[in-house]
């Protein structure tokens, strides 16, 4: 990510609840992957959840450029 989408995702999390709150979900899933990942020998059902959680941040992840997007169209920034 360049310097100007970073700065642009700091600026959509500051006046886009929307997206403050995807920002946020994904860092949760991030987390608790890294929890599962660390685990020497997961359990199926564990296995499961991290495949879960992983389509969830991906879903959450193209949610979060396709605000970003939005936003540039918006504001002629592409």
């Amino acid at each position: 990510m360049d310097a100007n989408s970073v700065s642009l995702k700091e600026h959509l999390m500051a006046i886009d609840p929307e997206f403050r709150a995807l920002v946020l979900e994904h860092q949760q899933y991030e987390a608790r992957l890294s929890e599962l990942t660390a685990l020497p020998y997961p359990t199926p059902e564990e296995l499961m959840e991290e495949t879960i959680l992983k389509k969830k941040k991906l879903l959450v992840k193209d949610k979060m450029e396709a605000m970003l997007n939005r936003y540039k169209r918006q504001m002629g920034l592409r």
